[in-house]
């Protein structure tokens, strides 16, 4: 009792330097940043419900079915594996250029790959499309630089980082919808396109040119309206010629509150007081546990998601018999629409309030565990399936597969908030970003095309029945070993 007395007496300064009140978004930026973000998730969801019947047309299989899931999951690989060639130099770009030029590139990639793919009436003709769709899109890890930019404290940057689901889960959810309406026009809507003789030669150009119109729609937007975040810059010429942004001057209307890097930074203060705070490190310089660790947490969460994504519609379409559940595309389409916007608006409401009250450690940890269970429900699905059907426990299962994905979605904005707090200066937020996106794109080159190959290993073969399982639930292990290395505590640095 004593001890409690003494503590009401401390001063109440502490309590109220441990919770600050969040500082409000800067919602003009923000919701920009936010409309940006739905250009990529448009563009690589879009193709999905048509993938496998443009993979058949093209005639690159000769017929056999059993090419077709390869052929797909290389195309869907293709995207990522570009990317991981260029995203860091992106991002380091930024760091001296500034975010939006490097944004205006990525979105103009986005929109002219997207009416190369649609009007591609051969497999090579593709894999040039998404080559071109990766190499020239670095903004994932740009646009996160700019989240940062724009907030004042971790608390503020919890509550934005729970909207960054927004944008792909509107986009995972608009995409397919896009795809599946819009593919061969001509066949769907004879009244309306029967006569148009270009529909009829590429029934795949229109619902990839709607995502493609979207991009120029967010290049015009980004160009009138987004406000750049990097003080001062260099022209890419001048960087070419070695300049660096000590060089610079600063630039005039620029967006950064003041003490984003105090808030966000919290060892070894003597040493982080020496940075250099306005001049963007070498590479080799990034290179330290705390941005490697980020780093790792971020791709190891990265392979499982999109390695269980590759898989789960597979297993919905898979005959009963093979171990799938043999649901039709209208309804694995609407159980993918429903995760969506349930998972988007689950993030906005209620990660912001976990996160205060849990932390990024606990949440994060609880997430990846929930990858166990996610997976365990796939064979137990097929398992309930065989004996009663599409009854009522197994819509119920199906929905507790969904609750457990978003669940373990909670983990992207706390390995977000690592990764911002990882970064040793202010001046190299895009390249610790860069970094971490690397590493995510080669996670996400290899992981469907793996978790594939393992599934269709797994229905050729009753012996190997539980294969795909193994191999994802060790996917979680690897993760939860990973997770171990996080601090409790955000990694802080000299506060002025």
């Amino acid at each position: 009792m004593s001890q409690q007395q003494v503590d009401e007496e401390t001063p109440l300064l502490r309590p109220v330097q441990q919770h600050k009140a969040r500082t409000p978004l800067p919602w003009r930026q923000f919701s920009i940043i936010l409309f940006l973000q739905l250009a990529e998730p448009l563009t690589s969801q879009v193709i999905t419900p048509f993938a496998p019947q443009l993979i058949r047309d093209i005639g690159i299989t000769d017929g056999d079915e059993t090419r077709v899931g390869y052929y797909v999951g290389l195309m869907h690989s293709l995207f990522f594996a570009t990317q991981a060639l260029t995203v860091l130099h992106w991002s380091r770009i930024s760091d001296h250029i500034g975010r939006k030029p490097v944004i205006l590139t990525g979105l103009f990639g986005l929109s002219i790959s997207m009416y190369c793919f649609g009007l591609s009436r051969s497999f090579s003709g593709l894999v040039l499309s998404r080559a071109l769709n990766g190499a020239l899109n670095g903004n994932i890890g740009v646009i996160k630089s700019m989240m940062v930019e724009i907030t004042d404290s971790p608390s503020s940057l919890a509550q934005a980082y729970a909207y960054m689901p927004i944008a792909w889960s509107s986009g995972g959810t608009i995409g397919p919808l896009i795809g599946g309406s819009l593919s061969r026009p001509a066949d769907r809507f004879p009244n309306i396109f029967g006569d148009s003789q270009f529909l009829k030669t590429y029934p795949y150009f229109l619902p990839c040119a709607v995502p493609a119109t979207f991009s120029i729609l967010a290049w015009i937007v980004t160009f009138l309206f987004l406000q750049e975040t990097v003080p001062t810059r260099v022209t890419l010429w001048s960087l070419l010629k070695g300049e660096s942004r000590e060089h610079s001057i600063p630039v005039k209307g620029t967006m950064t509150p003041t003490g984003l890097t105090d808030s966000l930074s919290t060892e070894d203060t003597s040493q982080r007081a020496k940075t250099d705070h306005s001049k963007p490190l070498p590479l080799r310089s990034l290179l330290i546990p705390r941005v490697i660790i980020a780093a790792g947490n971020y791709a190891a969460l990265s392979f499982l998601d999109i390695a269980f994504r590759a898989v789960q519609p597979l297993f919905f379409a898979t005959p009963l018999e093979l171990g799938g559940l043999g649901l039709d595309p209208p309804q694995i389409g609407n159980i993918l629409a429903i995760y969506g916007v349930i998972n988007g608006l689950f993030q906005v409401f209620f990660f912001a309030d976990l996160h205060d009250r849990f932390g990024s450690k606990t949440i994060y940890s609880v997430s990846m565990a929930a990858g166990i269970p996610m997976i365990i429900t796939l064979p137990l699905l097929n398992a309930v399936a065989r004996v009663q059907g599409l009854s009522l426990m197994v819509w119920a299962i199906v929905g507790l597969q969904l609750a457990l994905s978003m669940i373990l979605n909670l983990g992207y904005s706390c390995v977000f908030i690592y990764i911002a707090a990882a970064s040793p200066n202010q001046a190299s937020l895009g390249a610790t970003n860069g970094i971490a996106q690397l590493g995510v794109s080669i996670a996400r080159a290899i992981g469907p095309a793996s978790a594939t190959s393992m599934f269709s290993l797994s229905i050729e073969n009753p012996d190997h029945a539980w294969m795909v399982y193994y191999y994802l639930i060790a996917l979680v292990c690897i993760g939860i070993c990973i997770s171990l290395l996080l601090p409790r505590q955000l990694w802080k640095s000299h506060r002025s």
